[in-house]
């Protein structure tokens, strides 16, 4: 299935005030697509809409209720006539041990970052079935791997996978004419720590190697026009799920060095973070303690097929010659 380009479809990007949102939305207004920006605050979203100019539009929205939902639809109906991909990008986390975080978190978590999913994902479904296009939830390694401290992130982000798995198999049953692909970032630098709720004794970071946002909105980018069911963004998030999956016990036996990489030095800034109303919203990017990587060709690779195949095919021929070279030669007889 193959979509517009770019240049010529209307893109709803939800979480856009922030991080992987509004890297996406910059993006997109960059090459030439028609964006509306939903999140929670207003004067964020008003300037970023400045910005972008004539082509982009806002809706404060609060995903996890249906009827914002609703207007974040309506909103690229009345302007754009419509849209072409909607990106599921809002979603907030909590740093802490399980039993220490109150009730009220616990669930304002999973209704932004589970139904907040759902109910963007079901809106955007029954418009992209009367025309086609591209649904894109924004999942994470969390998806796949469990992380303590972040219990219920990645909580939610395993639903999300179902979810979002579930979904593309029954829009497949129906030939219905949508994509769906969950992209799974591994750590990346947004301002997502510091917008965290915070049980910990000190300031939360994310664990190593960490990657740009802008590495993250070309995935979506991508998948708008040339879709794929899934897209890792980081080939270090990719080996550690590929160990977990090989050696899980091992996997659970890091955690304690997991819980230190997610901390770090100094004393919390702002432990109430942004989980039930809007507050330091409007940077793309954080301020992580550790190097960035500039890119992941690992992400890279996995967006262009044909290349891929190409390094795998070369990857099988030395792997070939270094077996069938070595081989100890028969004796004549």
């Amino acid at each position: 299935m193959a979509h517009k380009a770019l240049r010529e479809q209307v893109i709803v990007v939800t979480g856009a005030s922030s991080g992987i949102g509004l890297a996406t939305a910059h993006m997109a207004a960059k090459r030439g697509a028609r964006v509306v920006l939903a999140a929670r605050s207003q004067d964020v979203l008003a300037r970023v809409a400045d910005e972008l100019g004539p082509n982009a539009t806002y809706v404060v929205a609060d995903v996890g209720r249906r009827e914002d939902v609703q207007a974040i639809a309506d909103k690229a109906i009345a302007t754009f006539g419509g849209f072409d991909t909607w990106v599921n990008v809002a979603g907030l986390t909590v740093y802490g041990p399980l039993r220490e975080i109150a009730y009220k978190d616990h669930e304002r978590l999973i209704q932004t970052n589970l139904w907040g999913t759902v109910n963007g994902s079901l809106m955007a479904v029954e418009h992209l079935r009367k025309r086609g296009g591209a649904l894109i939830n924004v999942g994470s390694i969390a998806s796949d791997l469990a992380f303590p401290f972040q219990g219920l992130y990645a909580t939610s982000k395993h639903a999300v996978k179902g979810f979002t798995d579930t979904l593309r198999m029954e829009l497949i049953a129906d030939r219905a004419p949508v994509s769906v692909t969950l992209v799974k970032p591994a750590s990346i630098d947004t301002p997502l720590p510091q917008r965290a709720r915070n049980y910990m004794d000190r300031e939360p970071t994310l664990p190593p190697p960490i990657y740009p946002p802008e590495e993250v909105a070309n995935a979506i980018l991508h998948a708008a026009v040339h879709p794929q069911r899934d897209i890792f963004v980081g080939g270090g998030g990719k080996m550690f799920v590929m160990g977990k999956e090989f050696a899980p016990g091992a996997y659970d036996e890091l955690a304690p060095a997991i819980i230190a990489l997610q901390k770090r030095a100094e004393e919390p800034r702002d432990p109430q973070g942004a989980l039930h109303a809007p507050r330091h919203a409007g940077e793309v990017r954080g301020d992580p303690p550790v190097y960035v990587v500039r890119t992941s060709a690992y992400t890279r690779a996995t967006l262009h097929p044909l290349a891929t195949a190409s390094v795998v095919a070369a990857g099988l021929a030395a792997t070939a010659a270094v077996i069938f070279g070595t081989r100890p030669r028969q004796r004549r007889r």
